[in-house]
C-alpha cells in the first residue's frame, strides 16, 4: 500500500441547513416523493442474473405497485404490471420462480406471451370489435446498465442513456457487468430514506460510529468527483495495512477484474444513485444497496456483494470476511439512523447546519428538494440563495 497523505478538497455547503422536520416525517411529502420519485424515476433494481434464464421471473413491490420482471423467450429482459387486462386480477401470487411459454391469469386463464402479448382469452371469439393484440399486459419501462436492472414507471420516461449519462462508461474498469452475486441480505429499518442516503454520503459521523471501518479508511483521506446532481460521490483512501474493507483488512476475493490500476487498489468509491441505489466499488467485490420505502418512516434495503466469477469458486474466497465487515456497519448505521429519525419527529427539533465535511449530504438535499419542485425559499425561508 502506499503512504500518500492526501488533504482531501472539501465542497462548501454555503451555509445550507438540513431539511425541516416535515420532510421526514410528513405521510404528504411521502406520497408526494412516491409520485414525483418512485414513479418518475428511473429506479435500480436488482442484477441481471436475478431473471438469467428465458421465463426466470420474480415480482416487485415498488411505490404501490406489484411488477412482474421476467426474461422472455428471445432472452430481453421486461417488466409489466402485475395485472390483468381482463378483471385487473393480480396474474402472478408466488414472488418469483420460472414460468413456462406463457403467463396465465389464475382467475378467467386469459394467457400472455412472455413479451406481453395476449394470446388466449375463453369465449371472446363472439365479442364485436374484439382484437387480442389490443389487449397485452400494460408494460414497465427496463433498462440495463452495467449488470444492473432499472425500470421506470412513468408512461412516457426520459432515456436512461440520457438521465444517467454521467455513470455511462465510468465504472467500466471494474467489470460490473461480469460480476456475479455472492451474497443478499434484507434489513427493515425504521427511518425515511432521506436519512439513509445522507448518512451514506458522509463520513463526519465515521470516527465515533465506525471504529472499525475509520482503521481501514481515514475519513480525511479521500476526494469527490461526482457533486451536484442526482449521482454524487467520490473515493476514500484504504489505510497503509488494509487491502480492502474487511474484518481482517485482506482482500476476501480476487480483484473485480485483472487490469483494475494500480491507485483503484488503494481505494473505495461511494456513490449514491438518485433516489434509491447505493453504489460501492472496492477492489475485490462490489456493494450495492437499492432502497425501498414503505412508509415515511420505514425504509426496506435489500444489499449485495458481487464478486469476479473466479473468487467465487476459488479455494482462499472468503465472503464472509467483506459481508460480515458490511452487515457490521450497515447496522451501525441503522441505528444512528433510526435515532435520527425518532429525533426529526421530535417537536423539539430544528434544521441544523451542515458541515463542511457533509457537503454531499448537501448536494443531496439541493438535488431533492429541486426534484420535488420545491422552491428553496418555502424549505428554508431563513437562508438566502
Amino acid at each position: 500500500m502506499t503512504s500518500t497523505v492526501w488533504k482531501p478538497r472539501e465542497l462548501p455547503t454555503h451555509g445550507q441547513m438540513t431539511l425541516p422536520g416535515r420532510y421526514f416525517t410528513s405521510p404528504d411529502i411521502f406520497q408526494e416523493e412516491t409520485e414525483r420519485l418512485f414513479r418518475a424515476d428511473w429506479l435500480a433494481v436488482d442484477r441481471e442474473e436475478r431473471v438469467a434464464n428465458p421465463g426466470d421471473y420474480f415480482l416487485l413491490d415498488v411505490a404501490g405497485e406489484s411488477i412482474l420482471i421476467l426474461r422472455d423467450q428471445q432472452g430481453t429482459v421486461r417488466a409489466f404490471y402485475n395485472v390483468c387486462r381482463h378483471r385487473g386480477s393480480r396474474i402472478c401470487e408466488t414472488g418469483s420462480g420460472r414460468l413456462s411459454e406463457t403467463i396465465q391469469c389464475p382467475y378467467h386463464a386469459w394467457t400472455y406471451a412472455l413479451d406481453g402479448r395476449l394470446i388466449g382469452a375463453p369465449a371472446t371469439n363472439d365479442l364485436e370489435g374484439f382484437r387480442k393484440q389490443d389487449w397485452p399486459l400494460h408494460p414497465v419501462a427496463v433498462a440495463l446498465w452495467e449488470g444492473f436492472i432499472f425500470i421506470n414507471l412513468a408512461r412516457n420516461p426520459a432515456p436512461f442513456a440520457d438521465t444517467h449519462a454521467p455513470l455511462l462508461g465510468r465504472f467500466a474498469r471494474f467489470n460490473l457487468a461480469q460480476l456475479r452475486l455472492g451474497r443478499t441480505i434484507e434489513y427493515d429499518i425504521r427511518a425515511n430514506w432521506k436519512l439513509i442516503v445522507q448518512n451514506y454520503s458522509e463520513c463526519y459521523h465515521c470516527p465515533l460510529v465506525h471504529p472499525t471501518l475509520t482503521r481501514r479508511t481515514p475519513p480525511t483521506l479521500g476526494e469527490n468527483d461526482l457533486s451536484d446532481g442526482p449521482f454524487l460521490g467520490g473515493y476514500m483512501i484504504l489505510a497503509d495495512d488494509a487491502e480492502s474493507m474487511t474484518m481482517t483488512g485482506r482482500a476476501c476475493g480476487l480483484p473485480v477484474d485483472p487490469s483494475l490500476p494500480a491507485e483503484d487498489h488503494d481505494r473505495v468509491y461511494y456513490y449514491s444513485i438518485m433516489p434509491n441505489m447505493l453504489l460501492s466499488l472496492h477492489p475485490d467485490y462490489v456493494m450495492f444497496h437499492v432502497l425501498w420505502p414503505v412508509a415515511v418512516d420505514r425504509t426496506r434495503v435489500r444489499c449485495n456483494w458481487i464478486f469476479h466469477p473466479t473468487s467465487l469458486g476459488h479455494p482462499d474466497f472468503n465472503i464472509d470476511d467483506g459481508v460480515k465487515f458490511w452487515d457490521m456497519t450497515n447496522r451501525e448505521d441503522w441505528h444512528v439512523c433510526e435515532l435520527s429519525q425518532a429525533g426529526v419527529s421530535s417537536r423539539a427539533y430544528t434544521a441544523g447546519p451542515y458541515s463542511r465535511r457533509e457537503s454531499m449530504s448537501a448536494a443531496f438535499d439541493r438535488h431533492y428538494i429541486e426534484a420535488m419542485g420545491h422552491p428553496r425559499s418555502t424549505v428554508f425561508p431563513n437562508q438566502a440563495g
